[in-house]
C-alpha cells in the first residue's frame, strides 16, 4: 500500500485549498482595484464612457486579472504541496544526454 502524498492526503489538500482560496480572495480585491484604476484612466483620457464600454472594461480587466492570478496560484499550489514531484518522466531513459 502506498503512502498518500501531496494533494492525495486530505489534511494537506484541505490546507492547500484553503490557502488557494485565501490567495484568490485577496487577488479578487486586487483585481477590483485594477478595474477602478482602469476606469479612472479611461475617464481621464476619453471623458464620459458609454455603459457598454464600462461593462466591457470591468469584465475584461477583472476576468483577465483573475485568469492570470488563478493560473499562477494553481502553479504555486501544485509546487508547494509536492504534487509536482510525483510526476514520473517516462522518457528520461529515451532521451540521450549530450555531455
Amino acid at each position: 500500500m502506498t503512502r498518500k502524498q501531496a494533494l492525495d492526503d486530505p489534511q494537506i489538500a484541505a490546507i492547500a485549498w484553503a490557502r488557494f482560496r485565501r490567495i484568490m480572495a485577496w487577488m479578487a480585491l486586487g483585481g477590483a482595484i485594477c478595474v477602478g484604476l482602469a476606469l479612472l484612466f479611461l475617464h481621464w483620457w476619453a471623458g464620459q464612457l458609454p455603459i457598454h464600454m464600462l461593462i466591457a472594461t470591468i469584465l475584461g480587466v477583472w476576468l483577465t486579472f483573475m485568469l492570470g492570478t488563478g493560473l499562477m496560484a494553481l502553479t504555486f499550489l501544485s509546487s508547494g504541496t509536492g504534487h509536482d514531484e510525483q510526476v514520473m518522466d517516462r522518457l528520461k531513459d529515451e532521451v540521450p544526454l549530450d555531455d
